[in-house]
């Protein structure tokens, strides 16, 4: 006897319409575990954060049209997708740049209690993020970047890089040496403790706002370097890299003179590490950060496109 049954259509579109409700929060679970670190490798591969996220956000769209089965490894799998993303807009990205008004710098985020930017645990995690090391990373090419990052600061092995850029594993210890070479030759020899820092950065806040051009001077090297980048949206904004301990001092001054009623400065974690951030309100008005050499500060960047600020 034939026993067969014909199923309601109804009873079948409730159960693929629940089938695939189920299905959808299994990926979303999955995929918000792996969100930081997604995150992390894209902030650090693009240096922006508006754009970190379109690149986890694009990430997620294509792992939803992926048959689950078919995905042995969903680290492996999300890695890959968000590296290629990441390597595509950045092609696409160095145009933009070239025609960028005045200096380009990454976007500054704050980093305090920030879930996605966690540097607690390995110091490299902690130097990867901070401003004067996303400024360097921007000498690489985006293929070097890309295997120095995944390699050294998230410890992926060459055999896992090779398959996420579709690369020979020899040529990516070949792009990973010349990334560190590159990187080895430019970093500071000798970093200051903290507490030196937070000092230094004190007394160049104070030398700016009181206008006192001498008392800043005698904070700077002789070969001093500013970079501002404003975006041609900030006002007094340098379109060119200022070189010099007068003619540095001498903008500083200039370019801060505001009525103190109309601001005020406050010390932030921003990318790890101590910077002055000048605000109207809530507002962010205008971000420092300094490297120090010899007691002395050697660079500042100052970042006062609004399209960049509004993380902080």
């Amino acid at each position: 006897m034939n026993m067969s049954f014909d199923v309601p259509r109804t009873c079948t579109s409730a159960w693929h319409i629940e089938h695939s409700a189920v299905r959808m929060t299994m990926l979303t679970e999955t995929f918000e575990t792996y969100r930081p670190l997604l995150f992390s490798i894209a902030y650090r591969m693009m240096g922006s954060a508006m754009e970190a996220e379109d690149m986890v956000q694009e990430t997620f769209l294509r792992y939803q049209t992926v048959p689950p089965a078919t995905i042995a490894s969903p680290k492996a799998f999300l890695g890959t997708v968000l590296t290629r993303l990441c390597l595509n807009r950045l092609s696409s990205a160095q145009h933009q740049r070239e025609t960028y008004i005045g200096p380009w710098l990454p976007e500054p985020i704050l980093t305090r209690d920030d879930v996605y930017l966690d540097t607690t645990q390995q110091p490299i995690l902690h130097e990867s993020i901070s401003f004067a090391f996303l400024v360097l990373l921007e000498s690489l090419t985006p293929l070097e970047r890309a295997v120095f990052l995944l390699h050294e600061v998230f410890e992926y092995e060459y055999a896992e890089i090779a398959e996420i850029l579709d690369k020979e594993e020899s040529a990516c210890r070949q792009l990973f040496s010349r990334a560190k070479k590159n990187l080895a030759d430019h970093r500071p020899r000798f970093k200051p403790t903290r507490e030196q820092h937070r000092q230094l950065l004190a007394e160049f806040m104070r030398a700016v706002g009181a206008g006192e051009l001498d008392g800043l001077m005698r904070l700077l090297t002789d070969d001093v370097t500013m970079w501002a980048d404003g975006g041609g949206k900030a006002r007094g904004a340098a379109t060119r890299p200022l070189h010099g301990r007068e003619h540095v001092a001498r903008f500083l001054i200039n370019s801060t003179r505001l009525p103190p009623e109309t601001y005020h400065a406050e010390t932030g974690e921003v990318n790890g590490e101590p910077a002055v951030i000048l605000r109207a309100g809530d507002q962010a008005l205008v971000v420092f950060f300094i490297e120090i050499k010899d007691g002395h500060i050697r660079v500042i960047r100052a970042l006062a496109n609004p399209d960049k600020l509004k993380r902080l």
